[in-house]
């Protein structure tokens, strides 16, 4: 049964927003494992979406513990086709400040033990991903995401990097020479699975501090990012009250529901039946 067809990846307590009503609380289970909490449903303005705190209530879970198939899996079978996540980024040029919020187009990938693909295991697939973020959700996003008083600013470069330390002042240097403007821990993994997935997926990257390159500025810590973390939050969960009425009525004609079947490799044949009966729960119109 579907439960909701939008997605809400962030913090564990965005769902708790004035107005909003909280249908329901599951626990799932999929193919990959359980995802990193329960699944809230909460209704907006009519509208059922589906909250997933990436790191687990409490914030339990590192960058690189996080079970992102299972995150990605989990809400794909509630009926789940449009994600939008948030995500505290550090900022790596004098134009996005702390508490401006980007909407990036594009992405480097600079994690090393993340599991990032349902694929493998006798089924090989390559997806595209050229442009790693849908474009059609990224414009809404960003056309009807806008609050008082929050800069967004729509394109940039992601880093994406392992972490959990921050970056080293060389490789902060390093990324900004590669034309990154923001940089986080979180957001290849989820990107690359709900590509996979079939669903649309863009997000929305809070900053919090300079990361360290910005030698006139006090270097991040921890308290730092929490006092700009519960800032960013209440202007999140702002921005989710707009998105989700305008993510349920816009028509979603963009390529993303439609780019597993040109991607897989493996003749029928040769399939590992295991591995099919996995991808089935989540892409049962190929397998």
């Amino acid at each position: 049964m579907e439960q909701a067809t939008i997605g809400i990846i962030g913090g564990s307590g965005l769902y708790d927003i004035e107005g909003v009503k909280i249908v329901d609380e599951v626990s799932m289970d999929t193919a990959w494992g359980a995802p990193s909490d329960n699944v809230i449903i909460a209704e907006i303005e009519g509208v059922r979406a589906a909250f997933l705190p990436r790191h687990g209530r409490g914030h339990v879970h590192l960058p690189m513990e996080i079970n992102n198939r299972a995150n990605i899996a989990a809400l794909k079978m509630m009926g789940v086709r449009q994600v939008i996540a948030f995500s505290a980024v550090g900022s790596l040029t004098e134009m996005v400040h702390p508490l401006d919020f980007v909407v990036p187009d594009q992405m480097i990938d600079r994690t090393r033990v993340r599991a990032a693909t349902f694929f493998g295991n006798g089924v090989a697939a390559h997806i595209a991903f050229a442009h790693p973020f849908c474009d059609r959700l990224r414009h809404l996003v960003s056309a009807r995401g806008a609050l008082k008083g929050v800069a967004l600013h729509d394109g940039g470069t992601l880093l994406c990097m392992e972490g959990p330390a921050f970056s080293t002042r060389a490789e902060s240097e390093l990324y900004r020479a590669w034309g990154a403007q923001v940089i986080n821990m979180s957001s290849s993994a989820e990107a690359k699975l709900a590509r996979e997935a079939e669903m649309c997926y863009a997000v929305v990257c809070m900053a919090t501090d300079y990361d360290c390159w910005k030698e006139d500025e006090e270097h991040v810590t921890v308290d730092m990012l929490i006092a700009n973390l519960n800032k960013n939050g209440e202007n999140a969960k702002s921005m989710v009250k707009t998105l989700v009425p305008a993510m349920a009525a816009a028509k979603r004609d963009c390529g993303c529901g439609a780019t597993v079947g040109s991607a897989i490799i493996t003749a029928p044949e040769k399939r590992n039946p295991e591995q099919v009966h996995k991808l089935r729960t989540i892409l049962p119109e190929y397998f």
